[in-house]
């Protein structure tokens, strides 16, 4: 089992559920540093889904009311180990861990507004594949294709997955209403 990867690179490993144990203790330490600035934190991501292969980094969703207060915390995320990457408000803010010397990542941890579209893409994508095995197959189909097709040229990796990605979306939000319901 491995977490981390080199920053570009792309290979998949089968899940692994140590996975999750990493994602609970990263999930804890940011409660801890972030308290109720935080209306909610949770392991997103492929990581996340349990029947899928996956890059060996995982994704943490903050979801926030106020990013500038999130932002009044980055000295003491950076003495966590937390690095702030960039700013794409009003979608989101990216905080990475890893290990930098080897310029290997670990962690993305994605803040977006609580109850935003980011918010609920990211937790209903989540939610319906590890719900539905033929969409979560079907995902990671394509993942394995564009992993081998592009092991060193992460934006390309990225860029194929999209068009199954918005599809599944789709899907989701309308199981996720389908849920609501009954």
């Amino acid at each position: 089992m491995s977490i981390g990867m080199k920053r570009g690179t792309v290979y998949l490993e089968p899940h692994q559920a140590e996975w999750e144990r990493i994602a609970e203790e990263t999930i804890q330490t940011l409660k801890n540093i972030l308290g109720s600035i935080a209306a909610d934190i949770q392991h997103i991501g492929s990581t996340s889904i349990r029947t899928i292969s996956a890059k060996p980094i995982i994704d943490i969703a903050v979801a926030v009311n106020d990013y500038e207060l999130i932002l009044s915390k980055r000295d003491v995320l950076e003495k966590a180990d937390i690095i702030f990457r960039f700013d794409e408000r009003p979608e989101q803010l990216l905080f990475i861990m890893g290990d930098f010397a080897r310029d290997t990542r670990s962690h993305h941890i994605h803040v977006v507004l609580f109850g935003s579209d980011e918010w609920n893409n990211y937790i209903n994508f989540r939610d319906y594949l590890n719900s539905n095995i033929e969409a979560a197959r079907e995902y990671e189909s394509v993942k394995l294709r564009l992993a081998e097709k592009y092991p060193d040229n992460r934006i390309a990796y990225t860029d194929g997955k999209q068009e199954v990605i918005d599809r599944l979306l789709v899907e989701a939000r309308v199981w996720k209403i389908k849920q609501l319901s009954k």
